[in-house]
This record gives structure tokens, C-alpha cells and sequence, in this order.
């Protein structure tokens, strides 16, 4: 088939829908489809330093990506998305659309506008679509009396977990299918030998928990001497944290945003991943990828990361709860054959959300509903 990916969101900043959209369309090319994904993009410039108070990626789109329209950041869902608003982006996907002649669209967060609104509107095949977010999904109070007619275009329904499911059925009805987020798993990689390291992957959104690990770090810090290694987490935002809460530094490594590949490697180095979040977390995303490095989890208990989080592989503690959270990661850190054999227990874990079988069933959608 030809298939186009619609993503409300710019390529030029990390998120997990856009990672998931890319992975998405390069196992379905594997499958032999014909795949291009339209995104927002925000070049280098005067303009994009004014738009937006974090670095991202702005180098060149790589092969696939249609780029459709500058973003700007939109509070939503407690957290800071990059989204394609602007008027110009209705046009360039109608001209898209008109251009390529796809077989199927598959649209993620389909309800956002611009870009996915208007691949609603103007599309003229089979539509899949597929729900991330969890949460009160408040902005859709104002979606759907205006734009909810355009759910009748939509020929499959589909959620990552039982709780984006949920939290979009209260606007939506009934009727998703639940397909997980897909991982990338790595070459096997040895939960032994590790970096004395502690890894924390995501933006510095307050659902994502940060200042509740920053909050615990001097004592894991202190009675273990490993460092903590800070992805994602704008460094700009990451003084301002500190100039809040004046914790003790002492052994943090803030990386800012980098590569999957530079993000995969840390992730295969550390001897611990920890997540905080508070909430608001449709899929552990990031607790499957600390399985497929063979890195066990510290993690929050909530809903999302509970549906994924492996007892044997991962240990949740109540969110917000610094004291909890630094104690259980000391204690994963002093004992190193229960911290491997966690690490092993991941790895296997991970399997069920292998991107190739992902793939197979995203296939199985679009032939049914392109039939």
C-alpha cells in the first residue's frame, strides 16, 4: 500500500508520537509498503528561536518526511507539545494529499489541528487513526462540537493501552482496538558491566516528574556514588529547576536533547532507568525502552507504567515520593545480582512490543479497512 502518517506535532522536536511515527513508518517499509509521513518542521532561524524556549533538532529532514508547517508550543495534557497551528498547513495538506494519492492515512491524535484535522477533511481514502494521550483530555471539550463531525471519516479506531482507550471513549464512545507503541529492540545487550550510571529520559514537563528525582538524588548520590545522566531535559530548564529547589548537583550530567542513537547507548550503559512521573502517562514508552536495553526500571506507580512495568523487571514506587524513590534505587544499585537479573527479566519483557509485530498488526487494520 501507500501510506501516508499524519502527525500533529514537529519532527524538529523530540516526542514520544513523533519517535513512534517514525519507527512506525520505517517497520511498515520493511513490510514493502510506501510510506511518507507529514509533520510539522521548524527550520534554523531568527523564527524558531523566538517560537520556542527549548533546542531541538533542525538539521535535514530525512528521507519520508513531508514537512507541512511551522509549530508553536500549546500547553495540553500537562504537557508542552509542539503542534502545527498555522493556516498555511490546511493548504499544504490539501496540496499533499492531492499530490501523492495514498492508499490509506494513518493519523495520530487525530482530533488535533492543524494538520491532522485537515487530513480529515480533505482525505479521500481508507483512515486509520490511533489515540496516545491519557488523562481529562479537556481540550476536547471545545473539539468535538466543532470539528467532531469529522470522526465519521475515521474507518478504524485504534488506542496504545486500556488507558488512552478509556480516556478518549468519554468524548468518543466505544469501538478502539488496542495496539501498543512499538520498540526498537537493540543487538542483546549484557545487563552486566555497567556504567555506575542512573539514566532519566524526558522533557521537563511537570508531569514528568523531574524535580521529585532531583529532590531524592544527593541521598542515592551519597550512598552510592553513581551519576545521574539527564536526557532530554532542556539545560535552560534544568537551572531554573535549580534555582527553585537549590538541591546539591553533585554528580548530574545534563545531555539536553540527543540522538536515539546517543539515547540507546546511555540506556545500554546505565545500571538503573528511573522515571518519576506523576501521571498522565497513556503507555510506558520509556520503561519499554529501558527493558529492551536490558535496564531494570524505578518508576512511578501509575496508571500507563503500572500496564507495562514487569514486577520481575521494574519496581514502582507511589509518585511524588522522593524518600520511596531514593531508597529504591539505592537499593537496586547495592545489589548488583538482583540488579542483573532484572535487567535479563527486561530484555524478555521488551519482546511484546517488538516493532515488526506491531507492524503485522497495523497491517491486518489497514487491510480490513482499505477492503
Amino acid at each position: 500500500m501507500k501510506i501516508g502518517i499524519v502527525v500533529p506535532f514537529s519532527w524538529s522536536y523530540w516526542g514520544g508520537v513523533v519517535e513512534h511515527a517514525e519507527n512506525q513508518a520505517a517497520a511498515l517499509r520493511e513490510r514493502g509498503h510506501d510510506v511518507a509521513v507529514l509533520m510539522g518542521h521548524d527550520p534554523p532561524g531568527h523564527l524558531t528561536r523566538m517560537l520556542h524556549p527549548r533546542t531541538g533538532r533542525h538539521g535535514d529532514l530525512p528521507a519520508g518526511i513531508i514537512p507541512v508547517g511551522r509549530s508553536v508550543v500549546v500547553p495540553a495534557n500537562g504537557s508542552l507539545p509542539n503542534i502545527v497551528l498555522s493556516p498555511s498547513a490546511i493548504r499544504r495538506v490539501r496540496e499533499t494529499l492531492e499530490e501523492q494519492q495514498f492508499d490509506l492515512l494513518h493519523l495520530h491524535e487525530p482530533m488535533t489541528p492543524a494538520i491532522c484535522v485537515a487530513a480529515l477533511s480533505f482525505a479521500k481514502c481508507a483512515v486509520a487513526a490511533t489515540w496516545h494521550a491519557a488523562g481529562d483530555l479537556g481540550w476536547m471539550r471545545a473539539g468535538v462540537p466543532v470539528w467532531g463531525f469529522l470522526l465519521d471519516r475515521i474507518d478504524a479506531k485504534i488506542a496504545v493501552s486500556r488507558s488512552a482507550a478509556a480516556s478518549a471513549e468519554r468524548w468518543l464512545g466505544s469501538g478502539f482496538r488496542i495496539i501498543p507503541n512499538g520498540v526498537v529492540l537493540p543487538e542483546e545487550p549484557d545487563p552486566a558491566g555497567r556504567e555506575h550510571h542512573v539514566v532519566f529520559i524526558g522533557r521537563h514537563d511537570a508531569r514528568k516528574g523531574l524535580p521529585v528525582l532531583l529532590r531524592a538524588w544527593p541521598e542515592i548520590r551519597r550512598a552510592t556514588g553513581a551519576r545521574l545522566r539527564l536526557i532530554g531535559t532542556d539545560p535552560l530548564q534544568y537551572r531554573l529547576i535549580h534555582s527553585r529547589l537549590r538541591f546539591d548537583e553533585d554528580g548530574i550530567d545534563v545531555l539536553g536533547i540527543v540522538t536515539n542513537e546517543i539515547r540507546d547507548a546511555e540506556l545500554a550503559a546505565a545500571k538503573v532507568f528511573v522515571s518519576p512521573a506523576l501521571g498522565g502517562e497513556s503507555f510506558g514508552m520509556v520503561i519499554v525502552e529501558a527493558f529492551a536495553a536490558a535496564t531494570p526500571v524505578v518508576a512511578s506507580n501509575i496508571p500507563g507504567f503500572a500496564d507495562v512495568a514487569e514486577p520481575d523487571a521494574a519496581t514502582l514506587v507511589p509518585p511524588g515520593d522522593a524518600e520511596v524513590l531514593a531508597g529504591s534505587v539505592i537499593e537496586l544499585l547495592r545489589d548488583e545480582e538482583r540488579r542483573v537479573a532484572m535487567g535479563r527479566a527486561a530484555r524478555r519483557a521488551s519482546a511484546a512490543y517488538a516493532w515488526p509485530d506491531v507492524a503485522r498488526r497495523l497491517e491486518e487494520v489497514y487491510e480490513e479497512v482499505v477492503a
